[in-house]
């Protein structure tokens, strides 16, 4: 039913599976829900294709059925921002588990310093995105229209 180790001792568990697939315990039973260890120095997915899958590690794409078409999510100022949000929580959860990963921790700081500029060019031009962005106007800028998800791709409402 499942493949035998090669030599005596030898640990299912010890062989590489790839990203892909990840590590199983030999312990684990059958019909439980499972999701890969992470290992340092997995691949990782760009932002835009890491909003699209739902994970930035290839190695835990599961194969979900009802996942949004990547040509159905328009390409948009908004859209991007959001992918790049995205990454930094993928980045920060995998950061609580691996705190020793300093090429995962200098990505971290790469992504947060792209969220920022393109927080501050995004709201420059649309608007704040949250309430609390609001702080740093003269005015309270956060009820009036249109709100961010209002502007069709290319930025008109």
């Amino acid at each position: 039913m499942f493949p035998k180790p090669d030599k005596p001792g030898e640990d299912m568990n010890a062989m590489p599976c790839g990203d892909a697939s990840g590590v199983l315990p030999s312990c684990a039973p059958l019909a439980v829900p499972y999701v890969p260890f992470q290992q340092m120095g997995s691949q990782k997915y760009d932002h835009g294709e890491a909003l699209e899958n739902g994970t930035l590690f290839p190695g835990l794409n599961l194969p979900f059925k009802l996942k949004a078409k990547a040509a159905n999510i328009p390409m948009t100022p908004l859209t991007e921002l959001q992918a790049l949000e995205f990454v930094l929580v993928e980045l920060g959860l995998y950061l609580d588990t691996h705190q020793d990963d300093a090429q995962a921790m200098e990505l971290y700081r790469q992504y947060a310093a792209l969220e920022k500029e393109g927080r501050a060019r995004y709201e420059s031009l649309y608007g704040p995105v949250t309430q609390t962005a609001t702080a740093q106007s003269k005015t309270w800028a956060w009820l009036k229209d249109p709100w961010p998800w209002n502007y069709q791709e290319g930025g008109d409402k």
